[in-house]
């Protein structure tokens, strides 16, 4: 793994750590000397004031990787081993948020957006004073201006009036990627998610330099499920071809010795995605509809919910990939859990919709479980498919690979032209916005992915992005089945 910063290690780490004990059956038993271990007596912390404050934030950090938040302590002194307890008992998760924050991570940005810096003049002019609408803006004796951070709302107009620009704007991370401002500050100054906008994109989560922003996980749900001794399929997305720097072969073999009943590719589903899409596109077109948009990204689909409903009208009423897959999953195992694997957090919300989906593993997860049970990529057996998907199924995993899908399966019976908007960011929701209200879009058929170079780059992966695009490729070249040869 490329890690790119200290928090994916600690989440990595500290995931790795509560499956390697649950994997011996010391979890309950030694998951409270965890933030010990992990911060000891006379270790410096990393960006925090103590090793105190430090082992508080490991234990807050624990509570959504056992599927809980920071809600359900009602006790401060509870300890972790009472939550591991109830973790490992519990027969569903019933949580219905799909993220939070950690309170206690969520301490160190700044309260005030603006910030005046020393390049100020004190000049006589005080256009910053003169337009505060809140008297926020004092002087010291020096004629230096500075803000009155109790006082100000962040309206920016001394930042915007200020004729040295010696005022500057500092960005909370996961407020400026956030592109529906579903988050932002509570009472006490904590970030606070309101799930009612989320689309589930994930920018927030690999923007939090605090490393304060998790998913609710359903890993132990999961594991417990297998050790129960019930049967537990995994569904995986296309984009594994991208992660674990190994052939799909060796990492659907890990996945079996986790435990699972067996595995199956999304992009089976996927190909009946293509099918159903295409003919959609074609029926929507003759029909005299202007576009169609697709319908595959959770995310996006979140996004026109809750956001832009007149673009509903346009989207394609195919389901997704993972809808026909686990349908296949469950008429050849009617009585087995079915765990959809992926890199997506808007795919928690699509599971929490389909009763065909019981739960939600992320590659990264996946990545933590391997190294808890010390599963070697290198070493396990490979397992193989008993059906082949094509490679432009596959290819779903990345920007173009749907456009590329149906246009293989139309072939020469219908000509369409297409664009792609990949990264669900603010500029690119604000066009959105556009296509829906005018209903005039350069193309006849729009894919649309929350993630700029697709879910091979989505937010839960596990792996260097540029690496795992060349993985992706490299794995795509193997696969000899095309749609192209079916519809032969």
């Amino acid at each position: 793994m490329a890690f790119t910063n200290n928090v994916m290690i600690v989440r990595h780490g500290l995931l790795a750590n509560l499956v390697k004990l649950w994997h011996e059956g010391r979890l309950e038993n030694e998951i409270d000397r965890v933030p010990i271990k992990m911060s000891p007596r006379r270790s410096k912390p990393k960006g925090r004031c103590c090793i105190h404050k430090e082992r508080a934030v490991l234990k807050y950090k624990m509570l959504p990787l056992l599927g809980f938040d920071m809600y359900d302590e009602e006790d401060e002194l509870t300890p972790l081993s009472a939550y591991a307890k109830q973790a490992l008992e519990r027969r569903e998760n019933r949580k219905e948020n799909l993220m939070c924050v950690i309170d206690e991570a969520c301490s160190s940005c700044v309260q005030v957006n603006y910030e005046i810096t020393n390049l100020c003049r004190g000049c006589v002019a005080r256009s910053c004073y003169m337009n505060c609408p809140k008297d926020a803006i004092h002087f010291k004796k020096n004629g230096q201006a500075e803000i009155d951070h109790d006082t100000c709302i962040s309206c920016g107009k001394c930042h915007q009036s200020c004729p040295y620009h010696a005022i500057v704007y500092i960005p909370i991370p996961c407020e400026e990627v956030c592109p529906v401002k579903a988050i932002s500050k509570d009472e006490y100054g904590v970030e606070h998610i309101d799930e009612s906008k989320c689309i589930y994109c994930g920018k927030c989560i690999n923007a939090c330099p605090f490393g304060a922003i998790f998913e609710i996980s359903q890993v132990f749900d999961i594991l417990q499920s297998i050790r129960r001794g019930e049967q537990v399929v995994a569904i995986v997305a296309p984009s594994i071809l991208a992660q674990f720097g190994a052939p799909k072969e060796q990492v659907y073999g890990a996945l079996k010795q986790i435990g699972f009943t067996d595995i199956l590719e999304v992009a089976q589903g996927a190909m009946e995605t293509t099918r159903r899409e295409a003919a959609e596109l074609v029926e929507k077109l003759h029909e005299g509809q202007p576009f169609m948009t697709t319908s595959c990204c959770p995310s996006y689909i979140q996004l026109v919910r809750k956001h832009i409903p007149d673009m509903q009208k346009y989207v394609s009423s195919t389901g997704s990939p993972m809808y026909y897959a686990a349908r296949i999953a469950k008429e050849k195992y009617p009585e087995a859990k079915i765990v959809f694997v992926g890199p997506c957090v808007a795919k928690r919300k699509e599971v929490k919709n389909d009763p065909a989906v019981d739960y939600t593993l992320t590659f990264e997860e996946v990545a933590s479980i391997f190294t808890g049970m010390e599963i070697n990529l290198d070493t396990v057996a490979p397992y193989e498919m008993s059906f082949t998907s094509s490679r432009e199924a596959h290819g779903f995993a990345q920007t173009g690979g749907v456009v590329n899908a149906v246009k293989v399966c139309l072939g020469n019976t219908q000509e369409v032209n297409a664009i792609q908007i990949a990264n669900l960011n603010k500029k690119n929701v604000s066009l959105l916005r556009a296509y829906a209200k005018t209903g005039k879009v350069p193309a006849q058929f729009v894919e649309v992915m929350a993630c700029e170079g697709g879910c091979v780059t989505g937010p839960c992966i596990y792996g260097d992005k540029s690496a795992g695009q060349k993985q992706l490729m490299k794995e795509l070249a193997k696969i000899t089945s095309t749609l192209a040869g079916d519809a032969k």
